[in-house]
């Protein structure tokens, strides 16, 4: 019998990402769709007949024996309300990042958790990418030798103001580009290298009209010396490489963006052939200065979140992002803050020490 899944948030999130990827997973079945936006419920009973569409999420709560599973993809600020909901109905959550405006929030909701015995999963997709992907396993691997700098950017030309709550300065909303694009970078970072010790960043805000960060470089120190670098920005003019990581051995270099995400918003789904599968002229370079190769990326596999989901539900395993990861890259990026505010290098700050 499939898992019941119950979608709130039909927005970008929902509609691009996480209902096609739901519906794509064998052992999952999306059951409901929450939305209160007319022209979005049209859409999500075009698109998916067989699943109810609800206009609010009382009526999750009030059927919640209806379903195995919670997807919250809502604004920012209605995360950690909605996921305590879920959880004090007995229902386990997938909460779109970040999962919460502050890490204390996020440690919270990881206490109630623990104490009603669910999962909270951290959807953080962009480690299903599939240049990270290729650099995980060429790290792995030692294809690099000993990694010294990783660089990611997560760039892109947009220097007019799209009005949202993503653009406002209001805490709870967690808007800018640092919460937005940064949270994929940080997370990328944690999960090859470890929560890092120190934090540097220099955040601005360079477009007229504009309130929160939108150009931003984070700088990380990891456990055993690896430096992260990471670029966020939405002012870039020319756009450097998606991924640099220099190694005392050989260096990987990939540009673009990884094909998951566009292919998505044009109505694709990974049930189709070929999907998450990178051109050749994409292909990244290894090796060294003047004796440098094609690497080929490995499939980009968004999909395997929710068949990782689904094991966890299931048969109890790991689940496939933890939320102790969420919490660490908040951690980072409050840091961040910290670090901007003040022009210093600083810690990531945890409870207790």
């Amino acid at each position: 019998m499939s898992l019941r899944v119950a979608l709130i948030g039909y927005g970008t999130g929902g509609a691009v990402f996480h209902a096609p990827l739901i519906s794509s997973v064998p052992g999952l079945e999306l059951s409901a769709v929450v939305t209160g936006n007319p022209e979005r419920q049209a859409a999500a009973r075009d698109r998916y007949p067989d699943a109810r569409v609800l206009d609010g999420p009382d009526r999750v709560w009030e059927t919640n024996g209806e379903f195995d599973l919670v997807v919250v993809t809502a604004p920012n600020r209605l995360h950690v309300p909605l996921a305590r909901t879920a959880l004090t109905s007995g229902l386990p959550v997938v909460l779109d990042k970040p999962v919460a405006a502050t890490a204390a929030d996020a440690r919270s909701l990881a206490a109630l958790a623990a104490v009603r015995g669910l999962p909270v999963i951290p959807f953080h997709n962009r480690r299903w990418d599939g240049d990270f992907q290729t650099v995980r396993r060429l790290v792995g691997a030692g294809a690099l030798g000993g990694v010294q700098r990783f660089e990611s950017r997560f760039e892109r030309w947009r220097p007019q103001v799209k009005p949202g709550w993503k653009e406002t300065t209001d805490p709870r909303d967690a808007g800018g580009i640092l919460y937005d694009l940064g949270s994929h970078l940080i997370d990328q970072a944690i999960a090859l290298f470890g929560r890092p010790e120190r934090v540097y960043a220099e955040l601005d805000v360079r477009r007229p009209g504009a309130e929160s960060v939108d150009d931003a470089f984070v700088a990380l120190v990891h456990p055993g010396g690896v430096r992260s670098h990471l670029w966020m920005s939405a002012t870039a003019a020319d756009l450097g490489p998606r991924f640099r990581v220099l190694g005392d051995r050989a260096a990987y270099t990939v540009h673009g963006m990884d094909g998951q995400e566009d292919a998505l918003r044009v109505g694709h789904t990974p049930k189709e052939d070929g999907w998450g599968q990178a051109p050749p002229a994409s292909y990244g370079r290894l090796g060294t200065s003047g004796a440098e190769r094609p690497e080929p990326t490995d499939p980009g596999s968004y999909q395997d979140f929710y068949a990782g989901v689904a094991r966890t539900l299931r048969d109890g395993t790991p689940p496939p992002v933890t939320l102790t990861d969420a919490i660490a890259g908040l951690e980072v990026i409050e840091a961040a803050l910290r670090s901007s505010a003040e022009g210093e290098i600083v810690e990531p700050h945890v409870p207790g020490r």
